[in-house]
């Protein structure tokens, strides 16, 4: 299933039992493919995507089918999925609760094979500077795509603060 967001186009696949991958698609259009009537899994996904991009949706529930990444790279993603809305985490912060203190870098590979972006926050992710580092290959648009995403949270976490 195709969702068009601010981000991009995101291509969305499931199983039977969840949602298999998120890929965007603005670097290769080409790639998509049309979607499957019945796909609800892709169909609550969707509309979750569209709640979080409204600023109504902090913490995505639509189940996730993990048949990739191994054991590591899915501790890691578990991990990524405990750092709040707003907030950032640095490598080092992920490997420390993964408890695996030496893991920096292969932190940031299981990031980089993450394949559930936005559901499973690895933009959340930044250097021990501060810095955004990586993000979808490290491409200029993956890191502005990390850019926006931060931005719009921290400025979406902000105004529910003073509500």
């Amino acid at each position: 299933m195709l969702v068009e967001s601010p981000v991009g186009l995101l291509e969305l696949k499931e199983d039977e039992c969840g949602i298999t991958s998120i890929h965007n698609l603005t670097i290769h259009p080409q790639d998509a493919q049309n979607a499957i009537q019945d796909e609800p899994f892709c169909l609550a996904l969707k509309e979750e995507l569209e709640a979080y991009f409204a600023g109504n949706l902090t913490e995505f529930t639509v189940p996730l089918s993990i048949h990739s990444g191994t054991p590591f790279q899915r501790s890691v993603w578990q991990a990524l999925r405990k750092i709040p809305y707003g907030e950032t985490k640095s490598y080092g912060d992920i490997a420390e609760a993964i408890e695996n203190p030496k893991a920096v870098r292969a932190i940031g590979q299981a990031n980089r094979n993450n394949p559930f972006p936005i559901v499973i926050p690895c933009h959340r992710v930044i250097g021990k500077n501060g810095k955004l580092v990586g993000y979808s290959g490290s491409s200029e648009i993956g890191l502005t795509t990390k850019e926006w995403l931060l931005n719009f949270e921290k400025n979406n976490h902000l105004k529910d603060a003073s509500i």
